[in-house]
């Protein structure tokens, strides 16, 4: 607890630098799960993110649409904004400025008090779609005009409002009364902002959260064209030419593309991973890592929480992932996967069981240490009514989602360039091997088998290499599959991923004089052999052939050198010569 008698702790907030790290409780408690505003700051650890405020004044944009990945601050952010933004309910007086938590972040300093116009000034809409998922469209529009009805109802001094008329009163409380078993009109959010205005004599503000959830749900199940058709009328109808609004704010994932939802909506300013305005509002950065730890007293861990979970790039800044962080000083700085585990890793999980080569060699190539692929990114994504995304879009859905980054980010709109995506960091690297692994133990036919075939590559067993490679080619792999070098290449690649004290495996590197196939090393401490394997291919081929091309992989690799300079344990190098045709594999070993 010393640091709270350090001068940087002072009144609840912890000021290191230009970052403000509020703990009002004292209780050193990190929100973890918690995307309430008013109880997380109430009860817990919160970073100030407050100048999010003066980045919508400046912007000057009438709505603004902030995509980012799941669990980076999203919902909490625009909880702070409704917290910061709403009028007080007028039997219930406004705190002092020195009783509310925004006197002490960096929004009230800023531009001298510019911004303290706006504090409590607006009626405020506010919505979440987090928990609209359905089977089906009935149950997915009843789902969202469930929310809609709570947010009537959260606004029921409207029904008794004199500044409405008789018939805005009867229509109110016609929807307020529906608790969602009618179907609503679709002007109800047009509606329920022209009503505070009338109340109010303010515009109003709209906060929609996780708006594209009712269209990824729909997407997966099969009934797209019916939500988007509703969102947009919907949506178009509050947040254009509406003279009741102020501004709203958006947040998602994904950015359903103009042409589907927001094809009207001229007004939209779309901010993502590569715009610059807002670029430090989402994630930690890392001062605010350092702040952080600090105030935690465990600034120790900082290269392991960069290693884990940093690697982002956001506009011109490097990103923490928050929800793994959090979860990382929570549960004593033991190092996991968390975000992963949050939810379905579809999108990763659709890159890895394509079985075109283009898309293999890429994905292998990620994996590389410093890997990197070139695609151009189109952030304007048209969810198919299909179970797989299209090729091209699936890196910018890889991208928007989480799992890729760039640093990339000149000309954000511009869909042609080619940007160099990579993994962020260890932990998302953690979750693309679990995803090749599942896919190659299903190929393998189990993950024993699996294990089988990495048990007698270690051993150096020629013969029983070939027995499970021939098993596995028999069993799971299709001859239309096996048509060329690179097809074994690929297959064997990816079955080499997750053996037991090894590294990922390196593909086509330069070495000696040459370039090796394939080469696996030992990680650090592990006395294993490293492995270095020289695929050949020969159509039509008898054993006694492939026995004699094995034996040739087998010379190519000492006559080229192409050994890395390794020499753990005791046998320190294995070299395997392997060769195929259709489904019969020989295999020839050398320590």
């Amino acid at each position: 607890m010393g640091i709270r008698k350090d001068s940087l702790y002072r009144d609840g907030v912890f000021r290191m630098g230009n970052v403000r790290v509020l703990d009002l409780s004292g209780s050193r408690t990190l929100p973890l799960g918690n995307s309430d505003f008013r109880s997380a700051v109430r009860d817990s650890v919160v970073v100030d993110k407050s100048l999010l405020v003066a980045d919508l004044f400046r912007s000057g944009s009438k709505a603004t649409l902030f995509c980012r990945p799941r669990r980076f601050g999203k919902s909490l952010n625009l909880s702070m904004l409704h917290c910061y933004f709403e009028m007080a309910p007028a039997d219930s007086p406004a705190e002092a400025p020195e009783n509310d938590v925004f006197a002490s972040m960096a929004i009230w300093d800023e531009d001298a008090g510019a911004f303290r116009k706006h504090h409590r000034a607006y009626p405020v809409i506010h919505l979440s779609f987090n928990n609209t998922k359905a089977q089906t469209w009935y149950e997915g529009r009843r789902s969202i005009e469930e929310n809609i009805v709570g947010e009537y109802l959260r606004h029921g001094y409207l029904a008794e409002s004199a500044a409405l008329s008789q018939e805005e009163r009867a229509l109110f409380s016609r929807i307020a009364g529906s608790h969602g078993e009618d179907e609503l009109p679709t002007n109800s959010l047009l509606l329920l902002s022209r009503l505070l205005f009338q109340h109010h004599g303010q515009r109003t503000v709209i906060l929609i959260d996780e708006y594209d959830a009712p269209v990824m749900s729909a997407s997966a199940n099969h009934y797209y064209r019916e939500a988007v058709t509703f969102m947009k009328m919907w949506l178009t109808g509050a947040l254009k030419d509406n003279s009741a609004l102020a501004f709203a704010v958006l947040t998602g994932v994904q950015r359903i593309s103009k042409e589907s939802i927001f094809s009207d909506l001229n007004n939209l300013d779309v901010n993502t991973s590569l715009n610059v305005l807002s670029d430090e509002r989402y994630g930690f950065t890392g001062d605010e890592i350092t702040a952080l730890a600090a105030y935690l007293d465990a600034s120790a861990a900082i290269d392991e929480v960069r290693a884990w979970y940093d690697g982002y790039r956001f506009g011109n800044v490097d990103v923490y992932n928050p929800w793994s962080v959090v979860n990382y000083f929570q549960k004593g700085c033991v190092a996991d996967v968390y975000w992963g585990n949050t939810s379905s890793n579809s999108v990763l999980g659709d890159l890895v069981r394509r079985r075109d080569a283009a898309t293999e060699q890429k994905l292998y190539a990620l994996m590389e240490p410093g890997g990197v692929v070139r695609e151009p990114l189109n952030l304007s994504v048209v969810f198919p009514d299909e179970s797989e995304v299209a090729p091209g879009a699936l890196w910018s859905m890889l991208y928007l989602a989480g799992y890729l980054t760039t640093n990339d980010i000149e000309t954000p709109n511009n869909t042609r360039i080619r940007r160099a995506l990579r993994i962020p960091n260890a932990e998302i690297r953690e979750l693309y091997r679990t995803e090749i692994i599942e896919r190659f133990s299903s190929i393998a036919g189990s993950r024993d088998r699996l294990f089988a075939f990495h048990e007698a590559l270690t051993a150096g067993d020629a013969a029983a290499v070939a027995h499970e490679l021939e098993n596995i080619l028999l069993y799971s792999a299709s001859f239309f599959d096996l048509a060329s070098e690179n097809s074994y290449h690929m297959l064997v690649l990816g079955l080499l991923f997750g053996m037991e004290g090894y590294q990922d495996p390196l593909s086509n590197r330069e070495s000696g004089r040459g370039r090796f196939d394939i080469c696996v090393l030992p990680q650090a401490g592990q006395e294993r052999p490293t492995i270095i394997l020289e695929l050949k291919f020969a159509k039509k081929a008898d054993r006694n052939a492939l026995e004699s091309l094995a034996r040739s992989a087998l010379e190519q690799i000492e006559d080229k050198a192409y050994v890395p300079q390794t020499t753990q344990g005791p046998d320190p190098v294995l070299r395997y010569g392997i060769a195929a045709s259709g489904k019969t594999v020989a295999v020839a070993v050398r320590r």
